[in-house]
């Protein structure tokens, strides 16, 4: 008797097993073949950024995201999480996307983003329609912005700073300050935490690149020691938390738009 074959989902995955998120089903509203994004992270476990745009497109119709969420088996969801190969408010139709999943789930909905274009309206207002927001903080200087996150020409620090205290100032969900901590990092701890208290974020969330990339993670102790920055702030620690047994509708997609795990 042949085995059944593994139905491939083109702009879903996972549900993968989040940290932060729980069991949380992925939708990538670029679902190119590269990445498309405004950084080129040195910890990406996606690899190079070998497309970068900051003007925002349509990428996939709206209806074929809605098509593969009522196509999903019965999987126990957490969150569905818009994220996957490249910056997802890039996706022009992000809006209509939330909305148009409110119609068909009660599940709550995130978005993870690098922040690099809350500065613009039309991003904080798709982004306002998001359950849970987590947003990349990984610098608190413009020479280590640069040096980590690499940004497309153009994107200053001082705006994407700017664009997450707009956003948090009106936002009535929640909000996540992500940050990745690495060797080139560590010494500005300091002055991401004084930046964080000036956001003041609902969660700080402190990580580390534990999935293969082409970065080292600090140890548990060193990461401990950064946490220690934060002090009164809500953190949680990448590790010191839990993970929930996940199994995924198609490994393929999952590795595709996540990279290994």
């Amino acid at each position: 008797m042949k085995a059944k074959k593994e139905k491939t989902f083109r702009y879903i995955y996972g549900p993968v097993s989040s940290w932060r998120l729980g069991s949380s089903l992925g939708v990538d509203p670029l679902s190119e073949k590269e990445k498309i994004c405004t950084f080129d992270c040195v910890y990406c476990q996606l690899g190079k950024t070998r497309v970068f745009a900051d003007e925002r497109s349509v990428f996939v119709p709206v209806h074929k995201i809605i098509e593969e969420i009522q196509s999903l088996p019965d999987v126990p969801i957490d969150y569905i999480t818009f994220s996957g190969r490249g910056e997802p408010t890039l996706a022009k139709n992000s809006g209509q996307m939330i909305r148009e999943v409110r119609k068909i789930t009660d599940k709550k909905i995130a978005v993870i983003t690098n922040a690099s274009l809350m500065g613009r309206k039309d991003v904080r207002e798709d982004l306002f329609l998001a359950d849970f927001v987590l947003a990349k903080l990984d610098a608190g200087s413009q020479e280590t912005f640069k040096r980590i996150n690499k940004p497309l020409e153009g994107i200053e620090f001082t705006a994407v700073l700017e664009g997450i205290k707009n956003f948090k100032n009106r936002y009535a969900g929640k909000l996540a300050l992500q940050i990745m901590f690495i060797k080139e990092n560590e010494k500005d701890a300091g002055d991401i935490a004084r930046i964080a208290r000036e956001i003041d974020p609902d969660e700080v969330e402190i990580n580390t690149p534990l999935r293969p990339c082409g970065v080292e993670p600090l140890s548990e102790r060193a990461l401990r020691e950064v946490m220690n920055y934060f002090e009164g702030l809500e953190c949680i620690s990448v590790y010191e938390t839990t993970r929930k047994e996940v199994k995924t509708i198609s490994d393929e997609d999952t590795l595709i738009r996540r990279g290994k795990v």
